[in-house]
């Protein structure tokens, strides 16, 4: 990215797309060539312990430039769908971004994956740039799913004290067979992705 003339590359991935509970995040990690190393481990979120995400995750904040998590809560994703719920969110970061003082409409924003949720939901047109397996091959989008994952992970954990039997501290609000069993017998939550409560596979 930085070899094809941007000055910033916003590294972007999200988190929670796929759980039955609780806000997708969308996070955002803005870095530029010249940075000193990042931190040694850094890796896709989904290849490293919560133990070592919980240890990298304040060394990436303080590597990267800026660094932002835009959520959207269970409710917009019931209502808007998920792939708007992800556009919501992107551009909350994004406003986090801009209003960190990061140069928003200087970079090129790498996300994860091929397919891109994030312009539709942009007043305002942005380089955005899709690639699969941006989370594995780009420290920057590295950075983003470690950044979100380590977030939305405490937010649960948080929400598991408030509305304790569902596991969230463990699951995360994933769909995992203690999860639906927990809804069975005590029954859904504002929590839950009311739309998604289907048996388990």
């Amino acid at each position: 990215m930085h070899a094809g003339g941007a000055k910033y590359v916003i590294g972007c991935d999200e988190v929670g797309r796929g759980a039955i509970a609780g806000p997708v995040a969308v996070g955002l990690c803005v870095v530029e060539a010249g940075l000193p190393a990042h931190p040694e481990g850094l890796r896709d979120s989904k290849l490293l312990s919560e133990k070592r995400r919980e240890l990298l995750a304040p060394l990436t904040s303080e590597w990267a430039l800026y660094s932002a998590v835009g959520l959207a809560t269970s409710q917009e994703v019931d209502q808007f769908g998920i792939v708007a719920a992800l556009g919501m969110a992107g551009r909350r970061a994004l406003v986090e971004l801009h209003e960190l003082g990061a140069a928003v409409r200087e970079s090129v924003v790498l996300l994860d994956g091929s397919h891109d949720w994030l312009s539709p939901a942009l007043a305002r047109p942005l380089r955005v740039q899709t690639r699969v397996k941006a989370d594995r091959d780009c420290v920057s989008v590295a950075a983003a799913s470690v950044v979100a994952k380590v977030h939305r992970d405490r937010l649960m954990i948080d929400a598991d004290v408030k509305h304790p039997g569902y596991g969230w501290s463990g699951n995360k609000g994933y769909g995992s067979a203690a999860h639906f069993a927990a809804i069975a017998s005590l029954g859904a939550t504002d929590f839950h992705r009311r739309t998604w409560l289907h048996a388990p596979v």
